[in-house]
């Protein structure tokens, strides 16, 4: 009888000690996401001000690197077709330079779009380049740019601006 008793025992002990271990890891680990989720909506409090931040100046970067708008701040800022290339291409340089951390807040995918978009801007000029003599005045090269556009019939960074803005409606 003493042996039922004691195996009795051992077995109620046993059972409890795993109820009360499942019950303490179960309150755990809903602690823990708990703590999870709010050191989440934590951070998104912070980060999201500077994503959007991201995206506005990504934006206005794509505005001022769009090929009518670059030609028509420089265009009197050159007096030969090959000076205003130069310029033209050491802009789009400069602001992408200076906005390039942006790309900690954004996509991958959009970031890839906005790098294409840039390339594309640049090889628009070069290729307008090739069409006109370097000695022209930079008005013709302004004017064949321009022209490219049109045949085009988009802007090279309207894409990109276009993908930046589904992603910033997507967090909302």
């Amino acid at each position: 009888m003493e042996l039922n008793s004691v195996l009795t025992l051992t077995v109620t002990a046993a059972v409890v000690t795993y109820g009360m271990y499942l019950t303490i890891t179960s309150v755990a680990r809903s602690y823990f996401e708990a703590r999870k989720i709010n050191l989440k909506e934590s951070s998104q409090e912070k980060i999201l001000p500077l994503r959007l931040q991201a995206y506005e100046r990504m934006c206005l970067f794509l505005e001022r690197i769009s090929p009518d708008h670059l030609v028509m701040r420089h265009l009197d800022s050159a007096g030969q077709a090959v000076e205003l290339q130069q310029l033209l291409l050491r802009e789009i340089r400069e602001e992408f330079n200076h906005n390039l951390a942006q790309q900690i807040y954004i996509g991958a995918d959009t970031w890839l779009v906005i790098r294409n978009a840039v390339g594309e801007v640049q090889a628009l000029i070069n290729q307008s380049a090739a069409a006109v003599d370097p000695a022209a005045p930079a008005g013709e090269l302004g004017k064949q740019i321009i022209e490219n556009v049109i045949r085009q019939h988009t802007a090279p960074t309207d894409p990109a601006i276009r993908i930046l803005k589904e992603e910033v409606q997507a967090l909302f």
